[in-house]
């Protein structure tokens, strides 16, 4: 993240208040939105990289895994990458998942996201019923 970006996250999630300031990481931004994201109905699973996956087999839950948070000139702009079951109206999901990200974004931490951009990447089918069917 550049130097620009990261000054401007911090003055974004910055809260004054008679006691003192509130920072909130990137990272807990992350986190937040990724556990929104799994509460959707239709969500298979979130995108995450190697080093996520061999931690997750290694007993460790990457909740903020498929999350990308950065900040523009407009705020706050949230890219969520996603797999979907099969079945699911991908608009509809896709629909929920930015209102739920969002919603809960703003009743933890106060901060509007500006964008929630979702990317499906794949679809999960479920290789039991396509083992019946065969």
């Amino acid at each position: 993240m550049s130097e620009n970006q990261n000054n401007l996250l911090q003055m974004s999630s910055l809260e004054q208040n008679q006691l003192g300031k509130i920072e909130i990481a990137p990272e807990v931004i992350e986190v937040i939105a990724g556990i929104a994201a799994s509460e959707v109905d239709g969500i298979a699973q979130m995108r995450g990289n190697f080093a996520s996956g061999v931690a997750e087999r290694l007993g460790k839950k990457n909740h903020g895994k498929g999350v990308k948070v950065e900040l523009g000139e407009e705020g706050i702009i949230l890219d969520v990458y996603c797999t979907v079951k099969f079945g699911i109206s991908i608009p509809t999901v896709a629909q929920k998942l930015q209102d739920n990200i969002r919603q809960t974004l703003q009743n933890m931490t106060a901060l509007v996201a500006e964008e929630v951009n979702i990317h499906i990447v794949g679809i999960q089918f479920e290789s039991a019923k396509l083992e019946e069917e065969e």
